[in-house]
């Protein structure tokens, strides 16, 4: 299993927004393709702030890449993204594997 950890900085002001348009347009979508996410994260008061986190697991790479892929393809996903963009200041992901004592 992979960990894709996910981090969108937003525009001050517009998390509730983002959250909103996220829980409405963006999670029925995402979630048909990539299942539900392991966490879905806002940042509050401490650390850096406007901050979105999300993680997703996936068997591997190649898993990634396909559920991914198909994802992109969706006509949703794409109506949501021309939405969400206009909020998105930063967009980062890191592909976390698992240390050995924790394979499944």
């Amino acid at each position: 299993m992979i960990v894709d950890h996910r981090t969108y900085t937003l525009r001050p002001g517009t998390i509730k927004d983002y959250v909103e348009l996220y829980r409405k347009k963006g999670l029925p979508v995402q979630s048909r393709h990539l299942g539900q996410p392991l966490g879905w994260y806002v940042s509050m008061d401490i650390g850096p702030l406007n901050q979105i986190v999300h993680l997703w697991a996936y068997e591997d790479l190649a898993d990634r890449a396909r559920r991914r892929a198909a994802l992109q393809a969706d006509p949703a996903w794409q109506a949501f993204i021309a939405e969400a963009a206009k909020m998105i200041v930063q967009m980062e992901n890191k592909i976390l594997h698992p240390a050995p004592f924790m394979e499944r």
